[in-house]
């Protein structure tokens, strides 16, 4: 088995952040390049007929926010995700850093492609029942979609 480069999916969770810790470690163990990446979703405010959250029932006029401000806030959170982890386990190890925009799982993927990745490491939130229903599997959609190995790296508290 042969590991040139390892790409490391994170978010701000605890189990990504433990996963990062994984995957830093594997690759200093094989030597290889890390690439990580912090995906994007957007995050669209809500339209209706008068401008109101259908939800609350309270106007989003007036937040003095768009959606594109609004994306730009969440890659920017992302970039400081990503540079933390980065702080905190990859020492002198140069790191090739991804942003993505969409499904978490497809950019994922997606950037393993562009990396060249010979093996995707990420966490799982343990989600079960009808929170795994309504919300999926990042980790299971990658697993079953990649076409290099994933290492899921389960957290215990």
């Amino acid at each position: 088995m042969i590991i040139n480069k390892i790409l490391i999916g994170i978010d701000d969770s605890k189990e990504a952040d433990h996963a990062a810790e994984y995957g830093f470690d594997i690759a200093r163990k094989f030597n290889a390049a890390v690439g990580i990446v912090n995906i994007v979703e957007p995050a669209l405010m809500p339209q209706s007929p008068l401008g109101a959250d259908p939800l609350t029932g309270m106007t989003m006029q007036g937040t003095g926010i768009d959606e594109m401000e609004l994306m730009e806030i969440q890659k920017s959170f992302g970039d400081n995700v990503v540079d933390g982890a980065i702080k905190k386990f990859a020492g002198d190890m140069p790191v090739t850093h991804f942003t993505e925009y969409g499904p978490t799982a497809d950019g994922i993927i997606s950037c393993s492609k562009e990396f060249g990745a010979d093996l995707i490491v990420i966490g799982t939130h343990n989600r079960t029942g009808l929170d795994r229903l309504l919300m999926g599997s990042v980790a299971e959609h990658v697993v079953r979609h990649s076409a290099i190995p994933v290492l899921v790296v389960p957290f215990s508290s």
